[in-house]
């Protein structure tokens, strides 16, 4: 039997919403993307590889994450009543309960990936005040708290207001990023290079399979935000250009970060690649033109990061608001303010963040943890949204009048990206997917809330076993972090 569709957002039923442009749609896409990871490449990549395995990385990467922009690009046209595409296409093609497994899992991520933000902004600062160590200090958690409360009275003014201002952010924050790999380009050493080729002379990065394994998780989290149009589309003007945005976006930024890597193995060998401070931008930059680059590319290192974190907020609210004006989480967190903004979702948004910033405090090495965990909790939304599109082009359910061959392109790409999401939890270890279960079986006590309130059925007999499986990875993982199998 099919899971019937749920009704379009019910927004559309209370203040008045502004529309958004394709120029708009699409640098929230890039301005999602472009945040901390960026600066972090160079580093994270020097660890794990070479040229040619990061050029395989890219490709991999590059490939899957353009198959999943386009199943966000064939689902926005071929369901355009589906708004909020990560929580809704989950919830039209597998039920309440995944949907709101899919909304939980995208949420948390951005919460982690918000912290993750706050905590990388203060390690900058770091290097030019010692209080603010990597991150992790009293002084950086005191800076971070007023951010998080500072950006959370800006986007409670309106949500238009904020998406503006992050269009202006990610025009200033992408141009120290191209600067950056002009002159390392300029300054190409082609004796480094070439050892860097494979960076097999400084070492034993393993096989070229696990050095390509090694990196999965950090292409991954740079690539988090490519489903921001579809999170937006209630706003679009168009409805064709929220899979437009997805795709410019996505390319965009695919080339922006291939040439930030390659461009990093021109100018040190990968050993001192490796040993670069986070974030690693900084100090190649610095390496090639002197001091002055030190502090060029923190300022950029600020800006885009809080470009990032203003996206990422929108997102994280929206995603906890439109379930709930769709019965699936309790109703007082589909509450708007006198500006259309999804505010009681945002004060849970922003007091997550605030939580998780506490943690760093006890957390060892508390940026890649929480990058770690980011990437993590997207997994799941991902892979239902890709699984989604794939059921449609196996039942040929919304492709009447289409040519065949139009459903068997959208199914292979369906199919790719599926089988990319899959690549990707095995990528992740067990560690942070036991992690993710641990989170994920709380949070369904707001599920049976909801579905308590309004009178509706619990769990179906499929969603009983999903929900006694997430229970039980849970449990493992509480068992795990309590005999130290687990560690934060």
């Amino acid at each position: 039997m099919s899971t019937p569709e749920p009704a379009p957002a019910a927004a559309t039923e209370s203040s008045p919403v502004q529309k958004m442009t394709l120029p708009t749609l699409t640098a929230m896409v890039i301005g999602g993307m472009v945040g901390a990871g960026v600066f972090s490449l160079p580093a994270r990549f020097g660890v794990a590889t070479g040229i040619l395995g990061s050029l395989i990385a890219w490709a991999i990467a590059g490939t899957g994450m353009l198959m999943l922009a386009f199943v966000f690009q064939n689902l926005a046209l071929r369901k355009p009543q589906l708004d909020s595409g990560v929580f809704i296409y989950a919830k039209a093609g597998f039920g309440d309960y995944a949907g709101f497994n899919s909304a939980i899992g995208f949420w948390a991520s951005t919460v982690a990936g918000n912290a993750f933000y706050w905590v990388f902004i203060t390690a900058t600062l770091g290097a030019f005040f010692d209080s603010f160590g990597d991150g992790d200090t009293v002084v950086a958690l005191a800076l971070s708290t007023a951010g998080v409360w500072l950006f959370h009275v800006l986007i409670a003014r309106g949500v238009r207001d904020a998406a503006v201002i992050n269009r202006i952010v990610t025009i200033f924050k992408i141009l120290p990023i191209l600067v950056f790999i002009v002159v390392l380009l300029v300054n190409l050493d082609a004796g480094v290079f070439a050892d860097n080729w494979t960076a097999y002379g400084y070492g034993d990065l393993g096989s070229l399979d696990e050095q390509v394994r090694n990196t999965m998780i950090i292409t991954t989290f740079v690539f988090i935000g490519i489903e921001g149009a579809s999170v937006y589309s209630r706003y679009a003007q168009k409805r064709e250009d929220v899979g437009r945005a997805t795709v410019m976006g996505f390319l965009s930024v695919l080339s922006i970060f291939s040439l930030v890597t390659l461009s990093s193995y021109a100018v040190l060998p990968q050993p001192e690649i490796a040993d670069t401070r986070q974030p690693s931008m900084v100090g190649l930059f610095a390496h090639v033109v002197g001091d002055w680059g030190e502090t060029f590319i923190s300022i950029g290192v600020i800006v885009s990061v809080l470009g990032a974190y203003l996206a990422w907020t929108l997102m994280a609210a929206e995603v906890m608001y439109i379930p709930a004006r769709n019965d699936d989480l309790p109703a007082f967190l589909g509450r708007e303010n006198d500006s259309g903004t999804p505010i009681t979702a945002l004060v849970v948004t922003s007091i997550a963040v605030q939580s998780v910033l506490l943690l760093t405090l006890v957390v060892t090495d508390a940026l890649n943890f929480l990058l770690d965990l980011a990437t993590s909790l997207a997994l799941l939304p991902y892979f239902l949204a890709a699984a989604y599109s794939l059921k449609l082009a196996l039942t040929g359910e919304s492709y009447e009048g289409e040519e065949p061959r139009i459903k068997r392109r959208e199914g292979v790409v369906a199919g790719a990206a599926t089988v990319y999401t899959l690549f990707l939890f095995d990528a992740a270890g067990l560690e942070f997917l036991l992690l993710s279960a641990v989170l994920l079986a709380p949070a369904s006590l707001l599920y049976v809330k909801a579905r308590s309130e309004r009178g509706r059925r619990i769990f179906t007999p499929a969603e009983i076993g999903l929900f006694v499986v997430i229970v039980v990875a849970g449990v493992a993982g509480v068992v795990g972090l309590w005999t130290g199998r687990i560690t934060l």
